[in-house]
């Protein structure tokens, strides 16, 4: 197996694209009365361990990806303006592909004069508006970019305004770009954009983060969400979409071997793990867990001394003694910047009348999980954790292979000085 990240060090830590840096003052203080039934006896190294975590990550914090390279990150607010890149000056084409025999009645047009703007968007909202959580994660990366509230209209709706006649089987989205690079672009099945299970969230063009006006910075002012989707199909910057009798993936990911109809995995990652801990001490342990499409179970993790070196005929891990992990409740303060960290009234994946989740965990999503060690002798151990999925399947199985989805077993060294 791949040793992931050995030895800790700052990429462990997550401060290279901050989803889960630590931020006092933000947590949920009742995530910790579950781990022992009375929070009058938690363990304090656990319990100051679970009060640091922080459930949405601030706008601030999360990491953005430009693939396509179209250089929008840190530009000016009056470029921005004149590249159609604010709530002012934004537009988007929603036309057929001249390339294919598909036809539509009212093409959304900039050169038409009948192009979708921001107030038109509004309008939409005003009667389709949707919120819902979603993790923002790479094909091939070990951390999640940021976990978000989005707010967006079902791309559906923006579709039917342009009438669609015939020969329309494919949809694609392009973002901006710089007129001497082609657009980072990535397509779906008409049908998974018109057509939404009752219990699933739609395709959506999203205009708010965290309950703020999505900015450039973070692919505003729209952007593409497709849920139980990796990143390449969160188009950022989004600026035209085309609907195509092209039976094929569009994707520009494709291009990069990637698996562009690949799922959400279910996996776990450490938050907090200790590079050096003294000899017969316990201590803390924090985590996250990405919840893919098959759902989870449980968290797991174990210790391995390093003077018995793994067999290699077991790459996955599989006989390790494997124990059961705290997956900590919905917090009561959500953090992200929201007011007083209060999800919106009417959020996706929540009953109504009750403001809680109607499952937890919830796909595609994130929770904490927590443990507490106990005392180990001196020596130099390795720390693993996983996931067990909603079908009994450990991680990385089901699907071990890459470009589908980055789900190793993340693995760390533990130093245990006397």
């Amino acid at each position: 197996m791949q040793d992931l990240e050995k030895g800790g060090g700052a990429d462990f830590q997550f401060t290279r694209r901050g989803f889960f840096e630590l931020s006092a003052g933000t947590a949920a203080a009742a995530w910790a009365a579950p781990l022992v039934g009375a929070s009058d006896a938690i363990d304090p190294r656990l319990k100051e361990a679970v009060a640091k975590l922080e459930y949405l990550t601030p706008l601030e914090r999360g990491f953005v990806l430009d693939k396509g390279k179209a250089g929008v990150t840190g530009l000016p607010a009056e470029k921005l303006r004149e590249i159609g890149l604010t709530a002012e000056t934004w537009s988007l084409d929603v036309v057929p592909d001249a390339a294919s025999n598909s036809t539509v009645e009212r093409p959304l047009s900039l050169t038409l004069g009948t192009a979708l703007d921001w107030n038109g968007l509004m309008k939409l909202a005003e009667k389709h508006a949707v919120h819902f959580l979603h993790v923002c994660t790479c094909t091939n990366g070990p951390d999640a970019y940021h976990m978000t509230l989005w707010e967006g209209v079902p791309l559906r709706e923006v579709v039917w305004l342009t009438r669609p006649q015939a020969n329309v089987r494919r949809v694609y989205f392009q973002s901006y770009h710089p007129e001497n690079l082609p657009p980072f672009q990535a397509s779906l099945p008409l049908s998974q954009i018109l057509e939404t299970p009752p219990d699933q969230m739609p395709v959506i063009l999203a205009y708010k983060m965290n309950g703020r006006v999505i900015p450039a910075s973070h692919g505003g002012p729209v952007r593409m969400l497709v849920p139980g989707s990796h990143g390449s199909k969160q188009i950022k910057w989004v600026r035209r979409i085309v609907m195509t009798n092209d039976y094929k993936a569009n994707d520009s990911d494709a291009e990069l071997n990637n698996d562009v109809e690949s799922s959400l995995k279910t996996r776990a990652r450490f938050i907090n793990a200790p590079e050096v801990t003294p000899a017969q001490q316990p201590f803390a342990l924090t985590g996250m867990a990405q919840v893919g499409i098959s759902g989870l179970t449980r968290v797991q993790y174990c210790v391995h001394s390093q003077d018995d070196p793994w067999p290699a005929d077991d790459p996955f891990w599989t006989t390790a003694d494997w124990k059961d992990a705290i997956i900590l409740p919905p917090p009561a303060n959500w953090g992200g910047g929201l007011p007083n960290g209060k999800l919106p009234a009417g959020s996706s994946q929540f009953d109504l009348a009750k403001g809680t989740p109607v499952a937890w965990p919830m796909r595609y999503t994130i929770v904490h999980w927590a443990a507490l060690l106990q005392g180990l002798p001196t020596g130099i151990y390795d720390l693993c954790c996983r996931t067990i999925d909603g079908n009994g399947i450990a991680q990385p199985m089901p699907r071990p292979l890459p470009r589908t989805g980055f789900n190793e077993v993340h693995r760390v060294t533990l130093a245990v000085k006397a």
